[in-house]
């Protein structure tokens, strides 16, 4: 890294070292047979904030956020969120940790054969046992309201449009009152008006939910439009980090590339 990719890291940090961060990870390292996708990548979540992490198929990202999650298991380096080292956690308290971790999967993973209003009861009982009917309601209701589209309860998945499902399953992501959000590529696929209402979605849930999120993507004008900082990896290590302008000055040819 050059003198002005630290200096850049640097004034950051002076920045946001007052901040309490909800995720730490340092040193995380993820291979897959003799192919290094994650060497040694140390990076902080703030409270707070939306991070957005770029770069090219197959440099990490979705690694990245899965191995947050435990959904694979890093080789070496720690994880901790909202304080817990979570490659020590055992099945009871993954599962606890998870439940305050909402992850927006690329393909959106909605259930094909359960309605919209099934789709979010789902983790609703699974995670928020005890509440009576009219409270699931009410919670499902609002979730869909946020996403604009209260009217689809009692629709299945397959009559809903690319971006809907999209917004299905985010509203299923936050009708669990997650603290932290996970997004992988969320809005790939989608036409441009339809990326820029996903992005915007992520900002109200940001100010509603007070959430911490990373938005894993190659998509520049999500990143403008949700990003408070950014990370790019390259060849499984952080290429840069700094603010959007940090990255918009840049005259580095990786970073002109996505920005140009």
């Amino acid at each position: 890294m050059n003198s002005t990719q630290t200096g850049a890291q640097n004034a950051l940090s002076s920045k946001t070292k007052s901040v309490e961060s909800v995720i730490e990870i340092h040193d995380l390292k993820k291979s897959f047979g003799d192919q290094d996708v994650l060497k040694k990548v140390t990076l902080r979540l703030f409270s707070g904030e939306n991070l957005a992490v770029l770069g090219k198929s197959g440099s990490g990202k979705s690694v990245l956020i899965q191995c947050i999650v435990r959904l694979l298991n890093s080789d070496a380096g720690t994880i901790t969120v909202l304080g817990e080292d979570v490659n020590a956690l055992n099945t009871e308290g993954l599962g606890a940790l998870r439940k305050k971790i909402g992850f927006l999967f690329q393909s959106g993973a909605l259930y094909d054969s359960m309605t919209v209003r099934q789709n979010l009861e789902f983790p609703l009982r699974r995670m928020k046992k005890g509440l009576s009917q009219k409270e699931l309601a009410d919670k499902v209701n609002d979730a869909l309201e946020h996403v604009g589209l209260p009217d689809t309860l009692d629709k299945m998945p397959s009559q809903l449009s690319g971006g809907m499902r999209k917004r299905i399953s985010l509203a299923r992501t936050i009708v669990v009152d997650p603290l932290i959000m996970l997004y992988d590529e969320p809005t790939t696929g989608l036409d441009p008006v339809t990326s820029d209402e996903i992005s915007s979605l992520i900002n109200e849930v940001q100010k509603k939910y007070k959430t911490s999120s990373i938005i894993i993507t190659h998509d520049i004008q999500c990143t403008r439009a949700v990003a408070n900082r950014v990370i790019m990896l390259a060849d499984g290590e952080i290429h840069l980090e700094g603010t959007l302008e940090t990255f918009e000055k840049s005259n580095d040819p990786l970073i002109v590339s996505f920005f140009k």
